[in-house]
């Protein structure tokens, strides 16, 4: 059974968690989320609709649905990841299953940008070690404990080197990302500015 979800908040230093591998390249946003969910008036219900359709057609043989595979954090995936359509839902799904980082090839730019703006870190991996890596969880429990701060991610006494944006990596050291908390934290600079202006204080 699945533990609530709880999203992420504030600085994010490290993740641990499974690895979960989901092969094949250009891999785009309709798949991870079809379109006929964006209805949705809030994002809770995603996770179980991620990848709805691949699913479908795989009678529980997709990655998502192994039972291996339930309560992984980290996805493993190809090349150009998320491309498509610059739909939001599809980060939100893979969230609210529980993904916590993704690891990948490379990655459509919005989809990349989208991930981090709710707490996702996407990484990048050389081709070869990705797919060794994608071999790997496939056929064993493969746990990594991602240093964000190094970039690196620590398989037992394995290191493999990562890449990410340096300004992703700041974000995510500093809570910056985190939108909601940093505009919080700032509450007397924003009462402030309140003040000052003449069509919000009404009272000058």
């Amino acid at each position: 059974m699945k533990e609530k979800f709880q999203p992420p908040q504030g600085k994010i230093m490290e993740i641990y968690g499974k690895c979960l591998s989901l092969v094949g390249d250009d891999i785009d946003t309709d798949r991870i989320i079809p379109a006929r969910f964006l209805k949705c008036v809030d994002f809770e219900s995603l996770g179980d609709a991620v990848f709805e359709d691949d699913r479908k057609d795989l009678m529980g043989k997709h990655p998502f649905d192994l039972k291996s595979n339930q309560n992984a954090a980290i996805l493993l995936v190809n090349s150009n990841f998320g491309c498509g359509s610059s739909r939001e839902h599809a980060p939100q799904a893979l969230m609210r299953w529980g993904i916590k980082a993704i690891i990948g090839e490379s990655f459509a730019e919005i989809f990349y940008s989208n991930c981090i703006a709710i707490g996702i870190p996407c990484f990048t991996l050389a081709k070869k070690d990705l797919k060794s890596l994608q071999a790997k969880a496939e056929i064993e429990n493969l746990f990594f404990k991602i240093d964000i701060k190094n970039v690196i991610a620590i398989d037992g006494s394995t290191e493999h080197i990562l890449e990410i944006k340096e300004s992703s990596k700041n974000m995510f050291l500093s809570g910056e990302w985190d939108a909601t908390s940093t505009l919080l934290s700032n509450i007397k600079l924003i009462e402030s500015k309140m003040d000052d202006l003449p069509y919000i204080n009404l009272n000058k």
